[in-house]
């Protein structure tokens, strides 16, 4: 089974000449994709390569090493930016324009490698051809997820508009100044795409270190998807998928804090790794979260900027594991527990078996299905009595203690029509951000917009 190696945690090497950073003096968008392939593909390992290279690209700091989880827990009713040195401000009080800069273009970047290996004919290639296939259907996989985080964030769908964004399906293709897609047609591609990658991928190339999407992962991917768009049979059916596969499981309660410093968990259905070959360092998740600090108590330098607002800690029952990921330096509360080191080289985990679960319960609460059942597999699984009967706002209060700081408090938020409430004056922004306000829509780069005469820019901005 493959590993990541340095070589491809560096950079994408010949063949991987496809779109770099997008800016106004090239003006070359980020969608563009068109650029040649030098060297080519003659292997299966050359695909595997350039696989390793996409894994390697969603770990950058801009993407899932950092912003992309940070953005989406600042903008909440979690956490707050302190500025401590300046970080996240911005979008902690949407303040963003067109320039603040986010992950359009490293997102891009990722389906760019993907349309590199899904449109690579593997049958003239040397090698195992059925593992090929199921590199092939990784990489299906990996354009959904990216093609979804972008229209999560970028589309018109909670600020009053259909928009969503490109979705780009070839490497070398016709188009290459593409428009943006529906958010309608978003979801199509991304479901068609799903589907495909679970049809290519095969048990047999399952990955005990979960450092690289496995079969079910693309139906965990789904679940994800369904309940955004509110698509709950199929949330049912694809959530069933995975746990009648059997090869995951809900972290007892005195495994759960730990597992943040270990990798490969039976909870763990995706994660991304992180070595100190990437070099994250101040860059990363934990120097954002925490200040750190040494025996003497005293800080040790990191940047810390994201703060926990202070009443968060009293949504979690003094029995609740997850209480325990919370912490106080000083006076001032933080995650310590997820992300522990300062330096970034701990796995991040971008799918957990307990997501599923949840996306399960709510699914089958929305059917008329036994959501009681699956919600206490959670509740009773971090120390807490089982609930006598389910409500929505349970399932989603479970979600939040969940997921916190992983990064999906503002998608829920936003799927479930809520108004980012003002509820704290540690809160950056002024007053409570009603849903439907254009805010609530990334602005499109502006790099994008001078690059491609296609694109249109969110209303607002």
């Amino acid at each position: 089974m493959m590993k990541m190696n340095n070589i491809y945690k560096i950079a994408l090497v010949g063949l991987l000449t496809i779109s770099g950073a997008c800016t106004t003096g090239d003006l070359e968008p980020s969608t563009e994709q068109n650029k040649p392939v030098e060297g080519g593909i003659a292997t299966v390992g050359n695909l595997e390569g350039v696989l390793k290279g996409a894994y390697s690209r969603m770990t950058g700091s801009g993407y899932y090493g950092r912003d992309y989880i940070v953005t989406n827990e600042v903008r909440t009713d979690n956490c707050f930016s302190n500025g401590n040195s300046g970080r996240f401000t911005t979008q902690a009080s949407f303040t963003y324009d067109a320039n603040t800069g986010y992950f359009w273009d490293d997102a891009y970047r990722v389906i760019a490698s993907a349309n590199i290996i899904i449109g690579q004919d593997i049958s003239v290639l040397t090698g195992d051809l059925d593992y090929a296939a199921h590199l092939q259907g990784q990489a299906y996989a990996m354009r959904a997820l990216a093609h979804f985080d972008l229209v999560k964030q970028y589309g018109q769908q909670h600020a009053g508009g259909t928009l969503g964004v490109p979705y780009v399906t070839e490497f070398k293709g016709d188009d290459l100044f593409p428009a943006r897609n529906t958010v309608e047609e978003n979801k199509a591609n991304i479901y068609a795409d799903l589907e495909m990658a679970f049809q290519l991928m095969q048990d047999a190339y399952f990955d005990d270190s979960r450092e690289f999407m496995s079969k079910y992962s693309a139906k965990a991917l789904e679940s994800r998807v369904a309940v955004y768009f509110e698509d709950w049979n199929r949330a049912v059916s694809a959530s069933e998928a995975v746990i009648n596969s059997g090869l995951y499981s809900i972290l007892p309660a005195n495994s759960y804090v730990s597992s943040w410093s270990s990798t490969g968990n039976a909870n763990s259905i995706f994660e991304l790794a992180f070595n100190p070959a990437d070099n994250l360092g101040s860059n990363s998740l934990g120097f954002i979260y925490k200040t750190g600090i040494d025996a003497n108590g005293d800080p040790i330098g990191s940047y810390g900027d994201v703060q926990v607002i202070d009443e968060v800690i009293d949504i979690f029952d003094d029995a609740d594991v997850r209480k325990d990921i919370l912490g106080y330096e000083g006076t001032l509360l933080r995650n310590l527990g997820k992300y522990p080191n300062l330096q970034g080289f701990d796995n991040v985990v971008l799918i957990r078996y307990e997501e599923v679960i949840l996306n399960y319960a709510e699914a089958l609460f929305e059917t008329g299905g036994d959501a009681l059942t699956e919600i206490n597999k959670i509740a009773t699984n971090r120390g807490l009595p089982a609930y006598a009967s389910v409500t929505k706002d349970i399932i989603l209060d479970e979600r939040r203690k969940e997921l916190m700081f992983e990064g999906f408090r503002f998608d829920d938020l936003m799927r479930t029509g809520m108004d980012i409430e003002k509820y704290s004056l540690q809160q950056n922004f002024a007053a409570t951000i009603p849903y439907g306000d254009f805010r609530l829509a990334f602005p499109v780069p502006t790099a994008e917009l001078n690059a491609n005469s296609n694109m249109v820019q969110n209303d607002g901005y």
